[in-house]
């Protein structure tokens, strides 16, 4: 019989809502609508099907508060990750958002309606806060540190949903199980024990050997239940990760393991993941739940230490064990040892034996860079998939983003590099002008801090898309704030997959030689008033704090600035 899910009743509202569904539908064609962010709606997903039980909707004041304070709703029941809908001050006069306002809630792909929200509160939050004691640090190199100073909106809107539908899926639909259909087929198959595996990574030899030995250890089955919704950015895609599960099932005993795939959006909280993987999956019907070494970590702080101690994670889960009900599996670190040709654990290895391992970090670069992934450490098959999505070095895209002020020269170097790019051949060359960008996706040149984000969103867009392709791509923007840039660059390194090559470079002319050398009298205009927001005269530019090359045209030749960037380029194996 599989787990009773969490806080005793699974909250399906597709199931529960099916019966008004079509007369959801037709309010929510009357509503005002929010269209949901990516990471929206894989939350949304999840309180819909019932994988975020007891939620049954975006959290209130209360709950949000409790939560971030205590891993608790304001009700007591443990829930360790605050679910949020956040807002703009733009959105909430827009949309009239007021305690009791009903909001329909849209797709990102699709715009179709997939929940009513009724608004319960709408509140502001400390960023400062949520960081330090959800993530343990506000500090940005933490992804959801940096997503949560750069993304996540000023408001946070709680309140119940009413679900029209499920979020339509187009990939791997026969992988995809809600929680109410995974219980169904363990209930079918007789599964009364299941272990459930989480990964955002490639699973490879060691991890195969690992579900095993904790199946057979608990006389259960196997549920591999890897995150396809939003990952660490500079992951390996979604994709080509189902692919390589794929074919890694095919090499557990006949009937041990099964494969779903989870909708979720990780926030690599460590100690915080872990307790609401465990939910999750109790949710899914688990019995048994494996946590690993630094689970959930994101890897190292800005002082290079690692964000979470090693066993933090297994900590917390296990002083809250008798309150989650899913027995927890220890990860046991295997490496291989080449006398025997198998991994046994790390701790019963006879100290002097030579053992062999690769860590992600080292696998991703021999992935990136075409080096030799040895037989004891994967599978053919796997490695095969991993392969056709990363292509050798000299034909992955990336993407050089020129930023500096208006006349700085970025421009004049951006078409030179073009030249030189496309004299050496290999793969298309695509030139993303600022104000091209700006004529052709918003042709405005007074623009608001708000007007200038979505732009270099679309920006950001284009060039991953490009970059996805194989192309050299040459972005211009001015973009004087860091928040945007370092927005920029997390777009294009998530979406890109291999072609996630980015490199910022400062065109570091000063701000006198670039109004001194105007001869069109931008900055005249700027300074008269018939030009708003203009950086360098009414805007603030912020130096880029981490460049990978900075130039400056009052100093340097185009040439020997195009050369600069070659060499750049070459380091890397890229050209």
């Amino acid at each position: 019989m599989a787990n009773a899910p969490h806080g005793g009743v699974l909250k399906d509202l597709v199931a529960r809502d099916k019966p008004i569904s079509n007369q959801l539908k037709a309010e929510a064609a009357t509503l005002k609508d929010i269209i949901l962010t990516e990471r929206q709606l894989c939350d949304l997903e999840l309180i819909l099907n019932g994988g975020f039980s007891p939620l049954d909707g975006f959290m209130n004041e209360s709950d949000y508060n409790s939560v971030v304070d205590t891993l608790r709703l304001s009700d007591g029941t443990l829930f360790s990750m605050p679910i949020t809908l956040d807002v703009s001050s733009y959105d909430i006069n827009r949309l009239g958002i007021v305690p009791g306002a009903r909001i329909a809630l849209h797709d990102p792909r699709d715009d179709e309606a997939l929940a009513i929200l009724t608004v319960e509160d709408i509140y502001t939050y400390d960023r400062v806060k949520e960081a330090i004691q959800v993530f343990g640090a506000d500090d940005p190199a933490h992804p959801s540190v940096a997503y949560l100073r750069n993304r996540v909106k000023e408001y946070y809107v709680g309140g119940k949903v009413q679900a029209i539908q499920a979020p339509a899926h187009f990939d791997y639909v026969a992988l995809r199980y809600t929680p109410t259909e995974l219980r169904a087929h363990f209930e079918k198959l007789s599964w009364r024990r299941v272990v459930a595996f989480q990964t955002r990574n490639p699973m490879h030899r060691a991890h195969r050997e690992l579900t095993v030995r904790a199946a057979r250890q608990h006389k259960a089955n196997v549920l591999v239940h890897p995150v396809v919704g939003l990952t660490k950015p500079g992951d390996v895609d979604h994709y080509t990760r189902v692919r390589v599960y794929q074919a890694i099932m095919e090499k557990y005993p006949n009937g041990m393991g099964h494969l779903a795939l989870l909708p979720l959006a990780m926030r690599m909280a460590g100690p915080r993941e872990a307790v609401w993987h465990a939910i999750i999956r109790k949710n899914f019907g688990a019995t048994h739940f494996i946590v690993g070494r630094d689970h959930a970590g994101p890897g190292k702080n800005s002082q290079g230490k690692d964000f979470y101690g090693p066993y933090d994670a297994q900590e917390l889960v296990k002083k809250y064990k008798d309150e989650l009900q899913i027995e927890m599996v220890p990860f046991q670190q295997l490496t291989y040892v080449p006398a025997t040709d198998e991994y046994q654990p790390v701790d019963e290895i006879p100290a002097g034996v030579q053992t062999k391992d690769i860590s992600g970090t080292e696998l991703r670069k021999r992935l990136k860079n075409g080096a030799p992934i040895p037989d004891w450490f994967s599978y053919e098959a796997v490695v095969q998939r991993l392969r056709e999505s990363y292509p050798p070095r000299n034909k992955q895209g990336f993407v050089l983003f020129l930023t500096g002020l208006h006349n700085s020269g970025k421009n004049a170097i951006a078409k030179a590099l073009q030249v030189a790019l496309n004299e050496q051949g290999g793969r298309s060359v695509s030139l993303l002008l600022g104000e091209c960008i700006r004529e052709d996706l918003n042709n405005k040149l007074s623009l608001t801090p708000e007007e200038r984000r979505e732009n270099l969103q679309r920006i950001a867009f284009v060039a991953s898309e490009l970059a996805r392709a194989g192309a050299a791509v040459i972005v211009t923007p001015t973009a004087p704030e860091e928040r945007s840039r370092v927005l920029v660059k997390d777009t294009i390194v998530s979406n890109s997959g291999a072609g996630g090559n980015f490199f910022l470079i400062h065109v570091a002319t000063p701000l006198e030689y670039c109004e001194k050398t105007d001869r069109r009298g931008i900055y005249a205009q700027a300074r008269s008033g018939l030009i708003t927001g203009f950086a360098g005269v009414d805007v603030e530019y912020e130096t880029p704090t981490k460049a990978d090359l900075v130039v400056d045209l009052s100093a340097e030749s185009i040439p020997a600035v195009v050369h600069s960037i070659i060499l750049l380029l070459e380091s890397t194996s890229l050209v």
